[in-house]
């Protein structure tokens, strides 16, 4: 994620109050293609048929407006997505059943909050369009990526461009903890100008 960060200037990287239920251990992430809802406030409609449509290995991505008075998803909704391996789901917005959800260390949930309140209706918003989660642009197809360190969602047109960068600065980072290892100082390996 961080690496992702650094080549785009940030410019991918959604709302970081959008937080992993559980932690992701150590070296592992999620990333899969996106099925995109748009919720109206307390309407889970779109959730239900984003989970039914959603394939093996794919992101359920709702954009709940940031609404955190209901919830848009629990335990019975993401146990059907676990079932189908959907790689994980990320709500903005409320979940709930927190203890079963974060107890599944094979399906990953990120929210913006959390409450036991459930939803009022399911007939309204819209599925697999254009939304904007977290004050990123998504849509269908678009790769999501999170970790530990937050998430990030990729247009899936620029995925390929941003592999060479990506590289790029994996072996220049790799070059910088070798030259700092071998006793250089942060000031030269960075070329920090000399303070004032």
């Amino acid at each position: 994620m961080t690496i992702l960060s650094d080549i785009t200037g940030g410019r991918l990287l959604v709302d970081p109050r959008i937080r992993p239920l559980r932690p992701f251990d150590l070296g592992q992430r999620m990333v899969g293609q996106a099925v995109t809802a748009w919720c109206e406030r307390a309407d889970f409609g779109p959730s239900l048929h984003a989970i039914d449509i959603a394939e093996k290995g794919d992101i359920i991505v709702i954009d709940a407006g940031g609404s955190v008075e209901t919830a848009y998803v629990g335990e019975i909704l993401c146990g059907v997505a676990r079932r189908k391996k959907i790689a994980g789901l990320i709500v903005n917005g409320a979940v709930r059943d927190i203890d079963t959800i974060a107890s599944w260390p094979d399906f990953p949930v990120f929210c913006l909050g959390t409450t036991a309140r459930g939803p009022l209706s399911k007939e309204r918003g819209s599925v697999n369009g254009r939304i904007v989660f977290g004050g990123i642009p998504a849509k269908p197809g678009d790769i999501v990526l999170g970790d530990n360190d937050g998430l990030a969602i990729i247009p899936a047109e620029d995925a390929e461009s941003l592999l060479a960068p990506a590289l790029k600065r994996v072996r220049l980072e790799g070059e910088w903890a070798a030259e700092l290892a071998s006793g250089r100082t942060l000031i030269d390996v960075f070329s920090v100008p000399e303070a004032i």
